[in-house]
């Protein structure tokens, strides 16, 4: 299910909890109930003001709601060694893996890239077989594993990323509009550094909630954005070569890096 129909069913949730009826609703946004009726049902659009007028008459804020949309959203953060196989073996398959992750609706995908809508439709019955996401009629899904999907460290994707990926990332110069790279290196004790990695984990939360949040926004108003979020004991290869002998690895026992 996207963000949309996510957030859709929760306000018509709400709307039977509190006993109001689509004409009642209708009556406080002044518009007919046909209208109000086109805009809850399956592919209608509600923008973002109208968003914000619902959200008063039911008497919420549009961050609890969105705080709804995210405890209902799936917890898995993890996929198996054997689904990473299986997803980067084939380029196809993670494109519309990746895309899927992003909440790209088919028509999104075949939109933005060369591929026909059988292969499109193929990847998604095989990424619902490997259970990423659950294949719903008319080609629509919902979710299986958290927007925050953290892959394997050494695992088959974090490799392929390596390999293919990261140099083209960071051939940018980072400087465009909302665009940032830094590198910073410090020392500290490793408590505070499990506390700044969960710090961390919590900003590539927010960048996720974000994510869905911005999903009503119009396609022209949205730009992709990837956030490489990473925090490694280490020390530069050039200068642990320039360490003198004992020190470095006095620091780090069974370790190269650190």
């Amino acid at each position: 299910m996207s963000s949309t129909q996510s957030l859709v069913a929760l306000i018509k949730a709400e709307l039977k909890s509190q006993g109001l009826s689509y004409a009642e609703l209708a009556r406080e946004l002044e518009l007919s109930e046909s209208s109000v009726k086109r805009m809850l049902a399956p592919g209608g659009e509600m923008p973002l003001s109208r968003v914000d007028e619902i959200c008063r008459v039911l008497k919420l804020e549009f961050a609890e709601l969105a705080a709804r949309m995210a405890a209902q959203a799936p917890t898995q953060r993890e996929l198996s060694l054997e689904q990473e196989k299986a997803v980067v073996a084939d380029p196809k398959l993670l494109l519309v893996a990746i895309c899927c992750l992003s909440l790209w609706a088919l028509e999104d995908v075949l939109a933005r890239y060369r591929l026909s809508e059988a292969d499109a439709v193929a990847a998604l019955v095989k990424l619902d077989r490997l259970g990423v996401i659950e294949l719903r009629p008319h080609n629509r899904y919902r979710l299986k594993v958290a927007k925050t999907l953290r892959w394997r460290p050494q695992g088959p994707v974090m490799t392929f990323f390596r390999e293919r990926v990261m140099a083209d990332f960071f051939a940018g110069g980072f400087d465009g509009d909302g665009e940032l790279l830094t590198l910073v290196h410090g020392e500290f004790g490793a408590g505070h550094a499990r506390e700044l990695a969960e710090r961390l984990q919590r900003a590539a939360d927010d960048f996720a909630r974000q994510h869905l949040l911005d999903q009503k926004l119009p396609s022209a108003e949205k730009r992709p954005y990837s956030v490489v979020i990473g925090l490694r004991s280490w020390v530069f290869e050039a200068f642990r070569d320039l360490e003198r002998p004992g020190l470095g690895l006095a620091r780090s026992p069974g370790s190269r890096a650190r």
